[in-house]
C-alpha cells in the first residue's frame, strides 16, 4: 500500500513546481525530500518526476498517480474534519483562494463578517488566478475557492468537489466621458473604430472579446493588453481606449471619467463561482452563505443599465 506521506511529497512538488520549493513548504531539507519521492518512485516502479535545472515536472504516470493523491489528502483531511465536528472542536483555520478582483470587490467584506461571528478561526487568503486552484481544494489545501468563467472560455474539471455559482456580472461596455455610448444602446460593431484594452491573448476576457467580435463579424484592435481593470479603468478615464468590464468592479471603482453601457444584441457576463469539497467542515457553509450576501449586494450597487 503506498504511504500517504510520500503521495504528499508528491503532491506538493505539482503544486511548488520544485523539489526545493516543496521542501521549504513541508520543512524538509531538499536531500531528503527528494529521498522520499525515490523511495515513492521505487514502490510504484516508474519515474514520477522529472527533475530539471529550472524545477520539477510530473510525468504521465506522475500526474496520474497525483490525482489519486490529491483525492487521498484530501479525504485524509475530511476525516479529521469529522471528528472535530463529532468532538464539537471547531477548526482553527480556513483557507481562501480568490482571483484577483473577487478579493478587491467581494473578499474584504465577506470575511470582515465572518471573522466578526467567529472570532476563533484564523482565515488566510491567497491569489489564485483562474482556472488554476481546483486541485488544491482536491487535496484539501484550500478550504475555499473563488473563480471565474468568461464566456467562451470552459470551466476545469472538477471531480469530487462542489462548485456553485454565486453571481452573474454582466461585462459592461465602458468609454471615456463624453463618448457617444453615453447616450444610445452600442454595440461591439459600433466599437470596431475604437482601440480596446484587454487582456493578452490567452487571459479569458480576451478570449471572451475575441469570439464576441468574431460572432458579430466585426474585427477589434486591442492596443493596450493589461488583465488589471483599475489599470483599464485608469486609462479610460485619461481617454485612451475603451474595454468591457464587469459590472460589480464599476460598482466598487472611483466614479470618474467614464461612462458605462451594456452592449445592445449580446448578452455578456462574467460568472463567479464558490468551490469547495463535497463535505466542507463547519463553519465553511456559513462563510460561503456570507460570501453569496455580498455578491448580491455587490450587483446591487453596480451601475443599472440606463
Amino acid at each position: 500500500m503506498l504511504d500517504a506521506n510520500r503521495l504528499r511529497v508528491l503532491v506538493e512538488i505539482a503544486h511548488a513546481g520544485s523539489i526545493a520549493a516543496a521542501a521549504a513548504r513541508l520543512s524538509f531539507t531538499p536531500p531528503a525530500l527528494s529521498q522520499q519521492l525515490t523511495k515513492l518512485e521505487r514502490e510504484v516502479g516508474v519515474v514520477l518526476v522529472e527533475r530539471g535545472r529550472t524545477g520539477a515536472t510530473l510525468t504521465d504516470a506522475g500526474r496520474v498517480l497525483l490525482e489519486h493523491g490529491q483525492r487521498v489528502l484530501g479525504e485524509l483531511r475530511d476525516a479529521e474534519a469529522a471528528i472535530r465536528a463529532h468532538t464539537g472542536t471547531p477548526p482553527e483555520h480556513l483557507s481562501v483562494g480568490a482571483f484577483a478582483s473577487a478579493g478587491k470587490v467581494l473578499l474584504p467584506q465577506t470575511l470582515a463578517a465572518f471573522g466578526r461571528d467567529h472570532p476563533h478561526v484564523r482565515l488566510s487568503l491567497a491569489d489564485i488566478e483562474p482556472p488554476g486552484g481546483h486541485d488544491l481544494v482536491t487535496s484539501g489545501d484550500l478550504d475555499l475557492l473563488v473563480t471565474h468563467r468568461y464566456p467562451a472560455v470552459p470551466l476545469p474539471r472538477a471531480p469530487g468537489l462542489h462548485r456553485e455559482r454565486i453571481l452573474v456580472d454582466p461585462l459592461m461596455a465602458v468609454a471615456p466621458v463624453g463618448h457617444p455610448i453615453g447616450d444610445r444602446p452600442v454595440s461591439l460593431a459600433d466599437l470596431a473604430g475604437e482601440e480596446w484594452i484587454c487582456g493578452a491573448p490567452g487571459i479569458a476576457n480576451r478570449t471572451t472579446l475575441d469570439a464576441a467580435a468574431s460572432a458579430a463579424g466585426v474585427e477589434l484592435t486591442v492596443a493596450y493588453e493589461t488583465r488589471d481593470y483599475e489599470v483599464a479603468l485608469a486609462l479610460i478615464e485619461v481617454g485612451v481606449g475603451v474595454a468591457l468590464v464587469p459590472a460589480t468592479i464599476l460598482g466598487a471603482a472611483r466614479r470618474g471619467g467614464w461612462v458605462s453601457r451594456p452592449l445592445s444584441g449580446v448578452r455578456l457576463a462574467r460568472e463567479v463561482y464558490a468551490v469547495h469539497r463535497r463535505r466542507p467542515p463547519e463553519p465553511l457553509p456559513e462563510l460561503v452563505a456570507t460570501l453569496r450576501g455580498v455578491a448580491a449586494r455587490a450587483l446591487e450597487e453596480a451601475p443599472a443599465p440606463p
